[in-house]
């Protein structure tokens, strides 16, 4: 009988208030912490928005930049006064992609050095990619664009197109190449080849 009683009592004890803190406690500090990416808002020249991750954004210098100087009015917009929204869209389309391929995927194969080359290697292969599905009279104000932003990577391999595009060709051919109309005068042309021959060799 004893016994009996015993164990109805320790039935009956209420559960410590302390005891259930430090339990909520333990099961809250084992809740995952969810990232959330910080939205910028972009406005072209031409007045349309476009709603960016901020590590997105920060592909541009330019922007990064503002994000850092921002003062304490800001609202988490920036106009893009030199940019107009079919350039800003395609900004953005890159960089989108840049932060994309930098974002470990998988797991690594344990050589952090190749796993760098490997993936620098990746990013070089669709920036060629990326530049080359645009038309030549597209680049010079795809490389505006990207010079006010200071996107220096998309920069280095729009130049490049060029560099590689007018390698080997006349003066008049790289005009042809690019819709440019020769504005000289007979005279200045002829003034112009005396004193640069080089460059219309």
């Amino acid at each position: 009988m004893s016994g009996s009683t015993s164990k109805n009592a320790d039935q009956d004890k209420p559960i410590a208030t302390d005891d259930s803190e430090s339990v909520k406690k333990l099961i809250y500090s084992f809740k995952p912490s969810i990232e959330i990416n910080k939205v910028v808002t972009l406005i072209s020249s031409d007045g349309e928005s476009f709603e960016v991750e901020e590590d997105v954004a920060l592909e541009s210098q330019t922007i990064k930049h503002w994000l850092e100087d921002k003062c304490e009015n800001y609202d988490g917009k920036f106009v893009i006064h030199n940019v107009d929204s079919k350039h800003l869209e395609i900004l953005i389309n890159y960089s989108e992609k840049h932060v994309l391929l930098r974002k470990p995927v998988g797991s690594s194969t344990g050589d952090d050095d190749d796993d760098d080359e490997e993936e620098e290697e990746k990013i070089k292969e669709w920036e060629k990619e990326f530049i080359y599905g645009f038309d030549l009279n597209d680049l010079p104000g795809l490389i505006l664009a990207a010079n006010y932003l200071n996107i220096q990577s998309l920069i280095d391999v729009a130049t490049q197109r060029v560099a590689d595009t007018i390698k080997g060709k006349t003066v008049d051919e790289i005009r042809e190449t690019f819709n440019i109309e020769n504005d000289f005068t007979p005279e200045e042309y002829e003034e112009v080849l005396k004193e640069h021959p080089w460059a219309f060799e």
